[in-house]
């Protein structure tokens, strides 16, 4: 076999990452029931992500300044919070603990190794330190 030949019939067998799939940010279903606001799909979009509930809810908590808890599928924030505003947050928690800072594709989960957190792609394996939830 030829050069030109192997290396066609090698990038044949290759798996193919990207494609035309596209991933979209889940758009977040609020209400603002009194001085509360409810996320009525908080539990969907972290399956979604496949991500914990608990973590994003932490990340949530600390960037609206607000406490939260987890009422069956919903989010329960103890302030009122436009739709939009939430959105934005969710799209901040995405660009920091779910898209790979190398290959940017959503397939990554993460990882806890020793005390620190990491998240790996599963796409392209890159690995990276990701900050603590405090």
């Amino acid at each position: 076999m030829d050069y030109e030949k192997m290396l066609n019939e090698a990038y044949l067998k290759i798996k193919r990452i990207g494609g035309d799939e596209r991933f979209e940010i889940p758009k977040v279903e609020s209400s603002i029931q009194g001085a509360f606001t409810v996320v009525k799909n908080f539990v969907h979009i972290a399956e979604y992500l496949r991500r914990d509930p608990k973590h994003m809810l932490k990340f949530f908590t600390r960037e609206l300044a607000s406490p939260g808890t987890l009422q069956g599928s919903n989010a329960v924030f103890q302030t009122r919070v436009n739709t939009r505003t939430i959105q934005q947050k969710l799209e901040d928690y995405v660009k920091e603990f779910v898209l790979c800072k190398e290959c940017k594709r959503p397939d990554t989960k993460l990882i806890k190794e020793d005390r620190i957190l990491t998240m790996k792609c599963e796409a392209c394996g890159a690995k990276c330190a990701v900050k603590q939830l405090k």
